[in-house]
């Protein structure tokens, strides 16, 4: 098992950059080299003993000396950004509040707002999911532009959820 002391031995950690180094020289990687790799979902990943560990994990490692409990939060939004301020270890209904984008499949383009088929007039319509709500969710009004259904959904986040940061 990986623990902090192991860990240090054989990476550095910049908090204020993000940036994990080796300390050690890794076959044809040399020490003070960048450790890990951007994967096709957005993370950075970094392989420490033989196992794969996202880095915003091993961020909590180093710094703090344990893992964190639940789920690590990119505060900003962006998956490669694990400086240390940007980092906060929330449940998993924090995490998913602090979405950023819309869904690859949503034909409105933006967060929160749906595009409903043969409607005119106010075609775009704003929902929420409601915290602890299990799936619920909130309708917040029909709109004749999706700008406008976005700004109401923005509206109702930063009332609604509590780790919301937009």
């Amino acid at each position: 098992m990986l623990d902090q002391d192991r860990l240090k031995e054989l990476l550095h950690y910049d908090p204020e950059t993000g940036v994990f180094t080796w300390r050690v020289d890794r076959g044809s990687v040399k020490a003070g080299s960048e450790a890990g790799c951007v994967h096709s979902n957005g993370y950075h990943l970094i392989k420490v003993c033989k196992k794969i560990f996202y880095a915003h994990r091993l961020v909590f490692l180093y710094m703090t000396g344990g893992w964190p409990s639940q789920h690590v939060d990119h505060i900003n939004g962006k998956k490669r950004d694990n400086r240390w301020f940007n980092l906060r270890d929330v449940d998993v209904g924090m995490n998913s509040q602090n979405e950023r984008s819309p869904r690859v499949n949503n034909k409105s383009g933006f967060l929160g707002v749906c595009l409903i088929s043969g409607s005119s007039g106010k075609p775009y319509r704003a929902q929420i999911g409601l915290p602890g709500g299990a799936g619920k969710t909130k309708n917040l009004g029909r709109y004749a532009t999706p700008e406008e259904a976005h700004e109401a959904y923005l509206a109702a986040k930063r009332r609604l959820h509590k780790g919301c940061t937009v």
